[in-house]
């Protein structure tokens, strides 16, 4: 996930007309967002005003598309709901969680396992969400994960899909015939990890024509499998230019890849029981189709996130 860069700005004497400028647009900005949210600082460190549930969303699109649809579930069920939209890396939102400023936030187990316990292993969905709720503070617990994931995944494009007669439900053991005569793109560390070409070899007997260093399923991996510069990459599982051009992820039985389940993390306390099954019952729909599609509707649409959360909650039967 990459954010978006501001173009640079020529330097103007008019010092003053540009501070005042610059204030009144921070707090125009502040004051705004797409949910209807609150205005209050996303990094402030204040306790959730008694019977609002806070539910708060990491720096990228998808995170805030999973919090809208959180948010409006919980307000389905009756609950007085504000947000905390883009507040940035996991280092300052489980922090925001443990003090009680947040009370929700969408996660993905297998990544939070790492980021408490970067050498704990991940046999099956179940056993990490089991060890990510020994290692949260004590405050915190995990609910139901959906079977939505975002994760490295290997995809290739819609020719070598057909050249090969490759499906939505083809593994990557059977890549194994084709693998020889394509090129496969990834970061440059993609070479190296078990997560990545020493896990293919080993675990499903992949060995390609050759490895082309692009980035981590941003923009130059994106490019250079639709124009078949590499005909299979490491993609991320809810990247929406799969949709958009055809990619076709390709199963992954064994879990080489690991779990990156979408979950709700939540504070115990401040949280009802009827807000607990409203998120429940929003992952047992969730699952990594749609929200691919959904994140398609935000990123390459350009529609608002919460219109688009609305939308799938009532075709879920969740409104």
């Amino acid at each position: 996930m990459t954010s978006t860069a501001k173009n640079s700005r020529s330097r103007t004497r008019h010092t003053g007309v540009a501070a005042v400028a610059l204030t009144a647009a921070a707090a125009l900005l502040a004051g705004c967002s797409s949910s209807g949210g609150t205005a209050d600082n996303p990094l402030a460190e204040e306790k959730a005003e008694k019977g609002t549930v806070v539910v708060g969303s990491n720096n990228f699109a998808e995170s805030t598309l999973l919090a809208d649809i959180y948010g409006e579930a919980l307000k389905a069920k009756g609950l007085k709901v504000a947000y905390k939209h883009n507040i940035g890396s996991r280092e300052t939102t489980y922090g925001l969680m443990k003090n009680g400023s947040v009370t929700v936030l969408p996660e993905y187990n297998g990544s939070l396992l790492a980021y408490l316990d970067s050498a704990a292993g991940q046999e099956s969905a179940e056993a990490v969400t089991t060890a990510v709720k020994e290692k949260l503070d004590s405050r915190l617990t995990l609910l139901e994960s959906s079977p939505a994931e975002n994760k490295d995944s290997v995809a290739v494009n819609a020719a070598t899909a057909k050249k090969y007669r490759l499906t939505a439900d083809s593994t990557l053991a059977d890549l194994k015939e084709a693998a020889p005569d394509l090129v496969i793109g990834g970061s440059p560390e993609f070479q190296t990890r078990r997560q990545g070409l020493d896990g293919l070899r080993s675990v499903y007997g992949l060995r390609f024509d050759s490895f082309k260093a692009l980035d981590a399923g941003g923009p130059l991996t994106q490019s250079a499998l639709a124009r078949n510069t590499v005909q299979a990459a490491d993609i991320f599982t809810t990247d929406p230019t799969i949709v958009k051009e055809g990619f076709v992820v390709l199963q992954d039985p064994e879990n080489l890849f690991g779990f990156a389940n979408v979950t709700p993390l939540v504070a115990k306390e401040n949280l009802p029981e009827e807000g607990v099954e409203a998120l429940n019952a929003v992952s047992a729909k969730l699952d990594t189709a749609t929200l691919r599609e959904l994140d398609a509707r935000v990123q390459l649409e350009k529609k608002d996130p919460l219109d688009v959360a609305k939308a799938w909650l009532a075709s879920a039967g969740l409104d």
